[in-house]
């Protein structure tokens, strides 16, 4: 089976170092050139909750060549179109891509390169690129894992040939649910990565900060409200039910739902949000593919989100240089 990580940065070169190590050669594929150079000379840099380095091969784009089986995709979604139709001549007759994208990708992909060739899977652990061919991997070992589903056409044996795959770096849950466990991982990174990013820190900073915990579980709200608007039922996240965790209509259930917050998050707490090392980097961020679906889907089914409409409006501003990320702008949130 010939594998390719198209969009190995952080996340993507901890999947590949740990393939590596476990005897699953992959072809990690990204666009800065230095981070390609430093992955071959000297092998993936793994820090954090662990402490490996793996020799692992790497390319540019460019230097891709023949077709692959297996395609982890793990750009941003920005691009996901001209990414998407480039990636579909590599693609082997029965090959696969399999989004490891945040938000929810499947139903664009599949439609330049067909269901019966995508994949979906939620990733549910974080990493920081620290340097280029390093990483730090910032979730504890032991809550590592991933959620997968496929689109119609994908066959049993195809879905356990991945699974087996990954399962080389940890636990794979083979998820019925597709759109539920879509939406359960959007609900965590509408909250920790938008609000996170807001802040201008980690996941923890959300749940450690008594506003952040209030803005928190009102995000939290708007995304169960809005997907079970639209029909969704949420999946479990590592066997957790997020929804009766977290759900609130009363004052006390919501005070219960903050006070669980720190402890539920703890394993993850050191998260640094991809869309605030996408600012610190001058680079555009994928907000409206995260809380931006939850707010184009509120208007489909008339539920308001304030909270991630303003999470959406004050990113755009710092992508505009016209607000810096800061704890202090929670307090410009209305009816927290």
């Amino acid at each position: 089976m010939r594998i390719c990580i198209f969009g190995a940065g952080s996340l993507g070169t901890v999947l590949g170092a740990y393939l590596a190590k476990n005897g699953v050669p992959a072809d990690l594929v990204n666009r800065n050139k230095a981070h390609v150079e430093a992955l071959n000379a000297r092998g993936a840099r793994i820090t954090g909750t662990v402490d490996l380095t793996v020799p692992v091969t790497a390319l540019l784009p460019e230097q891709m060549s023949g077709v692959y089986d297996l395609v982890f995709l793990m750009t941003k979604q920005l691009n996901n179109r001209e990414t998407v139709t480039f990636l579909k001549d590599y693609l082997s007759k029965d090959g696969l891509i399999v989004t490891m994208q945040n938000g929810i990708p499947e139903d664009g992909i599949a439609e330049i390169v067909g269901p019966e060739h995508t994949v979906g899977c939620v990733v549910e652990w974080g990493a920081t690129r620290t340097a280029p061919g390093e990483c730090l991997l910032t979730s504890e070992p032991d809550s590592l894992s991933f959620h997968m589903g496929s689109m119609p056409g994908i066959s049993e044996a195809q879905l356990l040939s991945v699974k087996e795959v990954l399962e080389h770096m940890c636990p794979v849950v083979l998820e019925p649910n597709l759109p539920g466990a879509r939406w359960s991982k959007l609900l965590i990174n509408a909250t920790f990565s938008g609000l996170g990013t807001v802040m201008g820190g980690t996941f923890g900073s959300v749940t450690g900060d008594p506003l952040g915990r209030k803005a928190a579980t009102a995000c939290m709200k708007e995304v169960i409200d809005v997907g079970r608007a639209a029909g969704v039922t949420f999946a479990p996240v590592q066997g957790k039910d997020i929804v009766s965790l977290f759900y609130w209509k009363t004052p006390l259930k919501r005070a219960l739902a903050s006070l669980i917050l720190p402890a539920a998050m703890k394993k993850h707490a050191a998260i640094e949000p991809s869309m605030l090392q996408d600012l610190k980097h001058g680079k555009p961020c994928e907000v409206d593919a995260i809380n931006g679906v939850v707010c184009a889907w509120g208007k489909k089914t008339g539920v308001p989100t304030p909270v991630n409409d303003r999470v959406v409006c004050l990113i755009h501003e710092m992508e505009k240089g016209k607000t810096k990320p800061s704890q202090n702008l929670l307090q410009t949130f209305d009816n927290l």
